[in-house]
C-alpha cells in the first residue's frame, strides 16, 4: 500500500433538502436558510441535489435554479458537492461543467442506470467517468449505493482512481461498507483522496476504524455528526464512542423509520424552514413516526431545534 494523499475535503459534508413551499414549489428563501443553518451546525462543507435531495423529482430548470441560489448564497463560505447524475455521458459531463462553473468544489456521481434493469458493464462505466472528467478540472466522488444496483468491486473502482484524472472520492454505502472502503484504501492507496461514510452515518463507527476521512450524511444535525469524527480524527475513541452511542438511535430512526423526510420535520420544527413537505408521490411522515423523530431528538438538544426559535 503506498502511502495515503493529503485529501484536499474530509470531515462532515451532509446533504441538503431541497425545499418546497406547502404546493410542492421551490422555496428558494427556505433553501437559503436550510443552508444558512448547516453552515452554523458545523458542516464542514455541503451537498446538493443528491437523492436525499429529491433529485430525481425535480425538472433540469430546477436543478439549475436549487444550484445557482446555493452556490451564489454560500460564496465560498464552505466547499460544495453538487451532485451531476444522469445516465447519459454528455448530459451528466455538461452538468458537472456547468456545476464547476459556477463554483462548485466536487462533483458526485452515480455509475449510469436507470430502472431495474438498465445497465452497462464495467468497460461503459469507465468511459463513462472518463467522460466527466475530462470535461472538469475539479474532482469526482463516485456514489458507490445500493440504489444503482451496479456491482462497483473495490478493484474496479482502484482501478479508475488511478487511471481518471480526477476520479478521487469515493462514498461507499453498501452492505459491509467498512470492509470495502478498508479493500478499497489497500488497492488504491493515494490515489483514493477521499474514502467516505454515507446513508445517514449508521455504519460510521465501523467506516471510520476502515479509514473513511469524510461523512456524507443527513443535513439535520450536523453538530451531532461532528462529535463524533472530531473526537476520532483527535485520537480521542472513548469520547467517539460515547458520542456515537448518544446519537445512534437518532441516526437508526432517520435511516430505518423516516429517510429523507427526517431533515425536513426536524427543520420545520425547528423553525429553519416553514414547509417540511417532500414532493408527491413520496408522502409525508405519519404523524406517529414524526412523533418519535422529534422525541429523539430533543433529548440531544441539537442546533436544528433551537436555531429558528
Amino acid at each position: 500500500m503506498t502511502e495515503a494523499a493529503t485529501a484536499r475535503y474530509t470531515g462532515v459534508f451532509p446533504v441538503a433538502p431541497t425545499v418546497f413551499d406547502d404546493r410542492g414549489a421551490l422555496d428558494l428563501e427556505g433553501q437559503r436558510r436550510a443552508i444558512d443553518f448547516m453552515i452554523d451546525a458545523g458542516s464542514h462543507g455541503i451537498c446538493i441535489l443528491a437523492n436525499f435531495s429529491e433529485q430525481f423529482v425535480l425538472t433540469d430548470d430546477e436543478r439549475d435554479q436549487v444550484m445557482e441560489a446555493v452556490l451564489a448564497h454560500v460564496a465560498g463560505r464552505v466547499p460544495v458537492i453538487v451532485t451531476t447524475t444522469h445516465f447519459a455521458s454528455s448530459v451528466c459531463a455538461a452538468r458537472s461543467r456547468r456545476a464547476q462553473e459556477l463554483g462548485a468544489a466536487m462533483v458526485m456521481v452515480m455509475p449510469p442506470y436507470h430502472g431495474a434493469t438498465f445497465r452497462v458493464a464495467e468497460p461503459a462505466i469507465r468511459e463513462f467517468y472518463q467522460t466527466v472528467s475530462d470535461a472538469i478540472s475539479i474532482p469526482i466522488m463516485v456514489q458507490d449505493a445500493p440504489v444503482a444496483g451496479t456491482p462497483l468491486p473495490a478493484a474496479f473502482l482502484a482501478r479508475m482512481a488511478s487511471e481518471i484524472a480526477n476520479l478521487a472520492y469515493f462514498k461507499i454505502e453498501v452492505p459491509q461498507a467498512a470492509a470495502k472502503l478498508r479493500t478499497l484504501i489497500e488497492l488504491g492507496g493515494a490515489a483514493i483522496e477521499g474514502p467516505w461514510d454515507g446513508e445517514e452515518a449508521i455504519t460510521l463507527m465501523a467506516d471510520l476504524d476502515a479509514g473513511a476521512t469524510g461523512a456524507m450524511t443527513g443535513g439535520g444535525y450536523p453538530d451531532g455528526i461532528r462529535q463524533i469524527t472530531d473526537a476520532y480524527f483527535a485520537g480521542r475513541r472513548s469520547d467517539a464512542l460515547d458520542a456515537y452511542q448518544r446519537w445512534l438511535p437518532l441516526i437508526n430512526y432517520e435511516n430505518r423509520q423516516c429517510g429523507l423526510n427526517a431533515c425536513k420535520e426536524l427543520m420545520a420544527e425547528g423553525g429553519v424552514i416553514r414547509s417540511a413537505t417532500v414532493r408527491h408521490p413520496l408522502q409525508p411522515l405519519h404523524p406517529a413516526t414524526r412523533a418519535g423523530l422529534i422525541e429523539i431528538a430533543r433529548r440531544l438538544d441539537p442546533l436544528v431545534l433551537r436555531w429558528g426559535r
